[in-house]
């Protein structure tokens, strides 16, 4: 191997590349800005004499075009299209059901189904296909965001390690081992690898990234508050207590069919046990719209807001049972779908003079009335300490009348047209839900996951095909999707493409890459595969995973010759380890995650490193197991 002699420009390139590393790591500015900053540097820089190799000027903003970055967007679209049919909100509440609101059950489930599906598809695909469900099961479970996204990331980029078609380095893999083996007598010939040859290796990779988070997530992943944390409403219990001195929690409570309540009149019975029966599931059907004057008709379940003390004596006069969770009714009291919001009637509004019975107000606008505030008194089914419980469905309503009321989003954006009400509350997720259109969002996904396993078509074209076809058929409009791109994320990475082609192309990284292997010489085989599974993780960190294996895995290969070693486990070796890239958020996945969940890059220094270690040590175990 010729040897590579250490130059003016490479000396450039390292120190930008140092400054890229510690402005990331000082976060002095925001990391996307950084990204930036490195591709105006990177390009300035290549005007100066002799420094003519570290970009091509021409070429210099092609990273917004590469590969990379239109997959991350046309998949944020794709994810945003099913999200809006409702596709995701059900997959949510799916794995609520399965794993409980418990962290070291969901976890495991939603870690463990995206590296699975990674294995089949682009990691950032999978991880941006489910950032939408994560989202929603912390609002609904109220474990911060930051605890989910990080372990999911993680398990995303471990399960491409799973299969052949897992990641872009094992795709390219075997293309590399057919150009390495005209070069190599006949006796040392490699075998390519088939499509499950590093299953063995991928799945003990997902467990071990699994149990690191379950081990030793609470030490090493942040509490971050998150912008879902802060824009999912208002938690019913905490804000009728806060602000209206209101002590009620919601129950889920099974009414049989032999119970003296059936038959009775629901108004009737909120003002008789000062509760509030705010929904009813019957036949199947869960209505929050009913009639106050209709009957309860059982066997059936009831959703009540109430004092948790007066709720049990309700319910054991009656012969009910309650339930230790919400069940049916999980739905209909997600944050992510409903919550507390407060309204004002206005002057000239014609609810004036009227009762909530007379004006039927929870058919006419979807909304189920908890208390009305007026002045400095409180009216309310459940009693206050200052004030004995009203049945407010028989108080008229008076100009200026704050109703505190329990609402689906949905409904609370189409009463912002209602003239009679004033929507005071604005932190609540105003968008609409398409489910009409969920049969053109899953047949163009459909397409597009085909278009990636069965044909040879660029994977950015599969995943804008999809794209493109949900703005078609409207499942979404063009501006929605334009707000459904984390423009960070392309801007952090289409901009730091021109430093990891700089690292290549002036030769750095084969610089480096020499002086790490001449230190190797004369190592046993072990200890020469652990420094090229470190070499190739260091060069994943700074430059893109597919650059670091065409320029390693000949390396690997010669290594592996010359020192009597398997030249297919070292060429595996390569392409495995340059999918262990967690420390700093550079991989197109840990970009993804990032801004979503509020995470500085001393949180992936923190869990990164740790899970570096355990990625190096396991998956060359593993390796020599399997092979």
């Amino acid at each position: 191997m010729e040897p590579v002699i250490f130059t003016y420009e490479m000396a450039v390139v390292l120190a930008v590349l140092g400054l890229t590393v510690f402005l990331f790591v000082s976060e002095w500015i925001r990391i996307d800005l950084t990204a930036i900053l490195i591709l105006v540097i990177v390009g300035l820089l290549s005007y100066a004499p002799g420094l003519e190799n570290l970009a091509d000027v021409n070429l210099l903003f092609d990273g917004f075009a590469s590969n990379a970055v239109i997959s991350i967007i046309a998949v944020m679209i794709l994810g945003s299209g099913l999200d809006k049919t409702g596709i995701m909100n059900k997959v949510a509440a799916k794995i609520l059901k399965v794993g409980g609101g418990t962290e070291a059950r969901i976890l495991p489930i939603v870690s463990g189904t995206v590296g699975v599906i990674s294995s089949f598809m682009q990691n950032v695909g999978a991880a941006a296909l489910f950032m939408p469900v994560v989202s929603r099961i912390s609002a609904r479970s109220g474990i911060p965001l930051s605890r989910l996204l990080m372990p999911m990331g993680f398990c995303a980029i471990l399960g491409g390690t799973m299969t052949m078609v897992g990641s872009s380095p094992l795709i390219l893999l075997n293309d590399l081992v057919r150009s390495a083996n005209d070069n190599l007598p006949a006796d040392m010939q490699m075998e390519e690898f088939g499509l499950f040859s590093v299953t063995p290796i991928g799945f003990v990779l997902i467990i071990s990234g699994i149990l690191y988070f379950l081990l030793l997530g609470r030490w090493v992943l942040p509490n971050t508050e998150s912008l879902s944390d802060a824009t999912s409403g208002k938690d019913t219990k905490d804000y009728l207590k806060r602000v209206y001195g209101i002590r009620a929690d919601v129950f889920e409570v099974e009414v049989p069919e032999d119970s003296d309540l059936v038959g009775q009149i629901i108004a009737d019975i909120n003002h008789e046990h000062h509760l509030y029966i705010i929904s009813t599931s019957y036949r199947g059907k869960v209505s929050m719209l009913q009639i106050l004057t209709a009957e309860i008709a059982a066997p059936c379940r009831l959703a009540i807001i109430g004092k948790g003390r007066v709720v049990e004596e309700f319910a054991e006069s009656y012969g009910l049972k309650i339930l230790p969770q919400l069940e049916v009714f999980s739905e209909e009291f997600a944050l992510t779908n409903a919550g507390i919001a407060e309204l004002v009637i206005p002057p000239d509004s014609d609810m004036i003079g009227k009762c909530p019975r007379e004006l039927q107000l929870r058919k006419a606008t979807g909304v189920s009335l908890l208390a009305i505030h007026r002045g400095e008194d409180t009216l309310s089914h459940v009693q206050t300490p200052e004030h004995e419980p009203t049945q407010i469905g028989l108080v008229k309503f008076q100009a200026g009348d704050m109703l505190v009321v329990h609402s689906r989003w949905e409904a609370l954006t189409k009463l912002k047209q209602n003239s009679d009400l004033i929507v005071v509350t604005s932190d609540f997720p105003q968008e609409e839900l398409r489910p009409q259109k969920v049969g053109w969002a899953v047949t163009f996904f459909l397409i597009s996951l085909s278009l990636i396993l069965f044909s040879d078509v660029r994977l950015s074209l599969c995943l804008l095909t999809g794209a493109v076809g949900m703005l078609l058929t409207r499942v979404l409009s063009i501006d929605e999707a334009y707000r459904a791109v984390g423009w960070n994320t392309v801007f952090l990475l289409a901009c730091l493409i021109p430093l990891g082609q700089a690292v290549q192309n002036t030769g750095t990284a084969a610089w480096i890459a020499q002086s790490v292997l001449s230190v190797l010489d004369g190592w046993p085989i072990w200890a020469l595969q652990t420094g090229v599974a470190i070499l190739a993780t260091g060069f994943s960190l700074v430059m893109s995973n597919v650059g670091a294996t065409v320029l390693l895995v000949p390396l690997a290969i010669s290594i592996a010759v010359a020192a009597g070693g398997n030249p297919a486990i070292f060429a595996l070796t390569v392409a495995i380890s340059t999918s262990n890239s967690f420390i700093i958020p550079t991989h197109q996945v840990n970009a993804l995650v990032m801004g979503p969940a509020g995470y500085k890059v001393k949180d992936f220094i923190r869990s990164g490193t740790i899970m570096t270690v355990i990625f190096l040590v396991v998956s060359l175990v593993m390796l020599n197991v399997v092979f």
